[in-house]
């Protein structure tokens, strides 16, 4: 499965419910805007080692932005933005899960919703 930021934010807070999803995930992806998103959260180089010691630990693994990423989210971009408030970084979420076949863990369903080929595991905190 991969994880969007607001799931990881959510484990940060405490709720036992996201840290759930986490823990019977098989496998576990981040999309590389989902990285950057929880280190320019960071305030000081303690929480940037922080984060990056739960992903460690937790067997995180980050996939990179590919052409075909970059073209799928400037596609979706065209289509969902006005529709839905799709962003440019939640597009690339989408598309990071699309192009590798997995379903995307999130509570921000508003914007994730519209996309056909996009398979959404909603969290309700």
């Amino acid at each position: 499965m991969l994880f969007d930021t607001d799931i990881l934010i959510w484990i940060q807070r405490g709720n036992i419910i996201a840290a759930s999803w986490v823990d019977v995930a098989e496998q576990r992806f981040i999309s590389v805007q989902t990285y950057m998103e929880l280190l320019q959260c960071a305030r000081d180089k303690s929480q940037h080692r922080t984060v990056k010691a739960f992903l460690k630990d937790m067997d995180f693994v980050t996939l990179p932005l590919t052409e075909a990423i970059g073209h799928r989210a400037m596609i979706y971009v065209e289509e969902y933005a006005l529709a839905s408030g799709l962003r440019a970084g939640d597009a690339i979420v989408a598309a990071t899960a699309v192009e590798n076949s997995l379903p995307l863990v999130t509570a921000n369903d508003k914007h994730f919703k519209k996309i056909r080929e996009l398979t959404l595991k909603v969290f309700r905190p």
